[in-house]
């Protein structure tokens, strides 16, 4: 097999394109032929060292990937040699082959391509876990989703409509807003052309969102916080601007407001049974049409340095997905 390996977190360029030994499953373990796998920004931390998670040395990035099963491990018996699965594992995905734990790794249905598996479940998992558990949204509410043209921002999108409310989708320039239309928003802001609070006071008729979605925090947080509805809750996703904002406390007490983290990955680990029910409600709405993963591009596994380098210029809308 071959693979992707960071030997030293120092960026992208430290990573080589190496010949490895095709490993074994272990108890639990399953072997995956990787066909397709998306990147995500944690990917593009875990190589700087910045990810929360530090792999022990050396390791293969990508987190989420999809595949047919090559082998399973002692004690696997929900899963085959040559179905195809999708998987989010934190690493390994970057690569020919690789293993995972088998209690990880979604089945696919018939009709579920690889190149979508592999750009599935990060931000749909993350989005449904956000709108539907963490922030309880109901029919004929509005919800602000900020960063609206990226993975997740997308998957929120497509998600809030399923669940019958109204969308704004604010972006940073006029093409990824007219892509948030054709995914089913209502309404959209070009962040860098118009004032934010302004555009929101208008669109809302002075009520504000009542679920504002935000994966990007930076300068963009207070006032996306200073516009929410009263008894609105604002989902603290991510920092794909880059600072992790402060804001004021006084905000979310005159404005009857939540400040609600979304952390889907301990979700996942602390309550298995609940994350499966989602999972398995998401892949109902792929078939039914509802969702589906926006992909910006797939690239050759070879030109995973040059993926790295689009992410880093926040030029993506939706998902990169390299083959094999």
């Amino acid at each position: 097999m071959y693979a992707w390996l960071c030997e030293n977190p120092t960026g992208v360029e430290a990573l080589n394109w190496k010949e490895m030994p095709t490993p074994t499953p272990g108890p639990g373990q399953v072997l995956i032929q990787i066909q397709a796998a998306s990147l995500n920004f944690p990917d593009l931390l875990i190589v700087q060292n910045k990810y929360q998670m530090k792999p022990e040395l050396p390791f293969v990035p990508g987190s989420e990937y999809a595949g047919t099963v090559q082998a399973v491990g002692e004690g696997v018996t929900h899963l085959s040699v040559g179905q195809s699965v999708a998987c989010l594992s934190g690493t390994g995905g970057f690569g020919t082959h690789t293993l995972a734990p088998a209690k990880l790794c979604m089945p696919l249905p018939a009709g579920f391509p690889a190149t979508d598996g592999a750009a599935f479940i990060m931000t749909y998992a993350t989005s449904h876990h956000a709108l539907v558990d963490r922030a309880a949204l109901k029919a004929g509410e509005t919800v602000l989703v900020l960063g609206a043209a990226g993975g997740v921002g997308t998957a929120a999108i497509q998600i809030a409509k399923a669940m019958g409310a109204k969308v704004i989708a604010a972006a940073s320039t006029d093409e990824k807003c007219a892509l948030c239309k054709t995914l089913g928003a209502d309404a959209t802001i070009n962040y860098s052309t118009e004032n934010l609070r302004e555009a929101l006071k208008a669109l809302t008729e002075g009520k504000g969102p009542d679920v504002v979605y935000d994966p990007v925090g930076g300068d963009l947080a207070e006032p996306a916080f200073r516009s929410i509805a009263w008894r609105g809750r604002y989902l603290v996703v991510g920092f794909a601007g880059g600072p992790i904002p402060s804001l004021p406390l006084n905000l979310p007490l005159l404005k009857g407001a939540s400040l609600v983290g979304v952390f889907w990955g301990d979700f996942a680990k602390r309550e298995p049974k609940a994350n499966a029910a989602m999972m398995a409600e998401l892949a109902q709405w792929y078939g039914q049409g509802k969702i589906k993963p926006v992909l910006d591009r797939t690239l050759p596994m070879s030109d995973l340095k040059a993926a790295y380098a689009l992410m880093g210029s926040r030029s993506v809308k939706g998902k990169l997905v390299m083959v094999n």
